[in-house]
């Protein structure tokens, strides 16, 4: 089944921006159920969010780069944290070991083969 990115509704982009400044977890929710959905999603770019603005009549789409997964879950980790999703933590964690793992092992691969 395909992964559909979060849409979360706000009356203006102060509003999403406050969201942010109040480190609201829905938005960190967001980020991290949308790239444990797509570690196998062949895309360089992964759309996780969208942010539909009714004032402004406009609709902004958070998206990553499949190469900055690992540092945006480390970066989401804390909310889990702060919010006691233990276990959920955990598979973040292992997730982001596994991530770094197969970027060190692709660097290796690539400086051993260019010579």
């Amino acid at each position: 089944m395909e992964y559909k990115p979060k849409e979360i509704i706000v009356n203006s982009v102060d509003d999403f921006q406050e969201m942010i400044d109040e480190k609201d977890f829905r938005i960190a929710k967001s980020i991290v159920e949308g790239i444990l959905a797509n570690l196998e999603n062949p895309k360089k770019n992964i759309h996780l969010l969208s942010i539909v603005c009714t004032d402004d009549d406009a609709i902004y789409d958070i998206t990553v780069e499949k190469q900055h997964f690992a540092t945006t879950l480390e970066e989401n980790l804390a909310h889990y944290v702060r919010e006691e999703k233990y276990e959920e933590c955990q598979i973040i964690a292992d997730t982001i070991a596994e991530l770094k793992g197969k970027q060190l092992s692709n660097l290796i691969y690539q400086i051993s083969g260019s010579k």
